[in-house]
């Protein structure tokens, strides 16, 4: 729960998130195109962060299962990406083959449902924070998972990039260890590895789809399957579709902001700011990630920070920027499709 005295802080900060892209894109024709993207990837990736601390306030206002959470979410986001796909339906002069819609949904399930319930879960077992390190380990995964499924090749500078992450996340989880239950640590960062394992593998999938048919209509798409799979496994669970009208107030204003501002939102800025700086350069700008979770859980949830986690978090930031500068280069020396309009 929030403290009273800071409940205005987070109110205003909510607000914020949603005023300040408007104002931007307002002032767009003044700002390089590029700084747009900076901007937009800065701030969805602040926004993306604050999902976990809003899951760690609604476990502690209620004990809400994972499940619920997750219908919770794709609920109140659903009608948002509706439209956006509706939107982008209606600009095609024709429709999308099947088998990209077989797996754009298959994507979804991935990486919305499956992968978003491997980090609710972790979340009932491990800070916020930690969380956050553990997750941001993805780009690392992607370039082991990518040179085992394309055969790319693995030059020092990812490997020493790996060495690091790994390292970083190591250091994390035995500061988290020594001040808390083991067990559980250990349980929650297996579910977030988990959770960052499928993630970038939609990471991996989407790149190659998103391209042909947009961001928008992708996410739209891929959201529908996800919620659907959420609401059957709700169901087949066992559980009661009657738990959700009988929620403590607070919990529907937490979901409300996980839906709105860690959900739709960010996914809207990452998606205008890939198109303005690129994949690599996203990367880079969305190191603030850890930064920001470990900030606010700091502050709203009153989670410790230790100097050996501040040394963990920035070997994880290093090695995510190694791998971030050995792309750019590579994307210098060939441009980049998402960049060639």
């Amino acid at each position: 729960m929030i403290p009273r005295n800071k409940r205005g802080i987070f109110v205003c900060t909510a607000c914020c998130a949603i005023q300040l892209p408007l104002h931007f894109m307002k002032q767009a024709p003044k700002v390089s195109y590029q700084l747009q993207g900076v901007f937009f990837v800065l701030l969805g990736a602040i926004a993306f962060s604050g999902k976990a601390i809003l899951a760690k306030l609604v476990y502690i206002e209620y004990p809400l299962s994972v499940s619920a959470l997750l219908v919770m979410r794709m609920g109140f986001s659903l009608p948002f990406f509706l439209y956006l796909l509706f939107r982008e339906t209606a600009k095609k002069t024709s429709p999308e083959p099947w088998a990209i819609k077989w797996r754009i949904l298959g994507i979804g399930v991935l990486g919305y449902y499956i992968s978003s319930y491997f980090d609710f879960w972790g979340l009932q077992y491990i800070s916020a924070g930690l969380e956050r390190i553990i997750l941001f380990t993805y780009p690392a995964i992607v370039v082991l998972v990518s040179a085992w499924i394309y055969k790319a090749h693995v030059n020092v500078t990812q490997l020493l990039a790996l060495v690091l992450t790994y390292l970083g996340v190591g250091v994390a989880y035995f500061s988290d260890i020594q001040t808390g239950d083991a067990r559980a640590t250990t349980i929650g960062s297996l579910l977030i590895f988990g959770c960052a394992f499928t993630y970038a593998f939609y990471v991996i999938w989407s790149a190659r789809i998103i391209p042909k048919v947009g961001s928008a209509y992708f996410s739209g798409l891929a959201m529908q399957s996800a919620t659907v799979l959420v609401i059957l496994h709700f169901i087949v669970a066992g559980n009661d579709l009657t738990e959700f009208f009988r929620l403590p107030w607070k919990v529907y204003g937490y979901m409300l902001i996980m839906a709105i501002f860690t959900t739709v939102i960010p996914v809207l800025l990452i998606a205008s700011g890939l198109k303005r700086i690129g994949s690599s350069n996203v990367a880079i700008v969305s190191a603030v990630g850890p930064l920001a979770t470990i900030f606010m859980a700091s502050y709203f949830l009153g989670e410790s920070f230790g100097w050996m986690q501040g040394i963990g978090t920035a070997l994880v930031i290093a090695g995510v920027l190694l791998v971030g500068r050995k792309v750019r280069k590579d994307e210098m020396a060939k441009p980049s499709p998402e960049l060639i309009q």
